[in-house]
């Protein structure tokens, strides 16, 4: 987690989250240009994310069920204002799978980050608010291949060549996305927090929703080869995980949905 110093006048926060930055360092933490992450660094620390109003409500929805089910804490306080959403979170004591420690022993990074994936896959999503994760997925998709936005280098290795084939693959074959597993949507290195390779927590769950589990491999996948510089250790990932949950096709089929992501 990168952080930058830096300065903030609190009378421009809503009244409800000033006594939380009154006296405290803030750093910018910021890791995408549709939000901004605060670190306040008070008591055990915490996370102030600030975002177009409306954009953060899945998140907050999400970020409370997954406290719900003991795989990360809760927010504090979710605020909608007139131009913008306020989320405001603790600190999960611990660090995420970029630390260091984990980065410098890759094979056992890299198959405790597929039994950490298979825990979750595991878990029931009862009650669960966003039931239809993949209709959401494909919509994102046909907005901005309508926009023109696309980048192939999720698709290199599967010989396609243009944005043009990767959507008409998705066209031929987005029938097989099933609701039918509990996602995080994002499943990268940065969001699962461990402490001493002890599982704390998943974070960032603004994309988390009932799906197919092949998004998450895909990510899976794709943040060990750009964390660690290579690709070797993708079939260990997926071994690890279980080769019998796990359909080339569809990884394919998510590959070049992102594309479009």
């Amino acid at each position: 987690m990168r952080l930058k110093p830096i300065t903030i006048d609190i009378e421009k926060f809503p009244y409800s989250l000033q006594n939380y930055l009154k006296d405290a360092k803030i750093y910018d933490s910021s890791s995408s240009p549709e939000a901004q992450v605060l670190f306040i660094d008070k008591s055990d620390g915490y996370f102030l994310k600030i975002a177009p109003k409306g954009t953060l409500k899945r998140e907050a929805e999400m970020t409370r069920y997954f406290q719900e089910k003991r795989l990360g804490l809760g927010y504090i306080v979710y605020l909608s204002e007139q131009s913008q959403d306020f989320l405001l979170k603790v600190k999960i004591h611990g660090e995420d799978y970029t630390a260091r420690q984990y980065l410098d022993n890759p094979k056992r990074l890299c198959e405790s980050l597929a039994e950490n994936l298979r825990f979750l896959h595991a878990q029931s999503f009862e009650n669960c608010p966003i039931l239809n994760h993949s209709e959401r997925y494909l919509g994102r998709i046909e907005e901005n291949a309508r926009l023109g936005k696309a980048n192939l280098e999720f698709v290199e290795s599967y010989g396609i060549l243009t944005a043009d084939e990767a959507y008409q693959f998705v066209q031929a074959n987005k029938q097989l996305l099933k609701n039918d597993t509990l996602l995080h949507g994002d499943y990268c290195l940065p969001n699962v927090i461990l402490d001493d390779w002890q599982f704390k927590g998943f974070i960032d769950l603004d994309c988390a929703g009932v799906g197919n589990r092949h998004i998450d491999l895909f990510w899976g996948a794709w943040t060990l080869k750009f964390n660690l510089g290579t690709d070797r250790y993708r079939e260990r990932f997926f071994d690890a995980y279980g080769r019998e949950k796990i359909d080339d096709e569809l990884l394919k089929l998510v590959a070049c949905c992102e594309v479009f992501g």
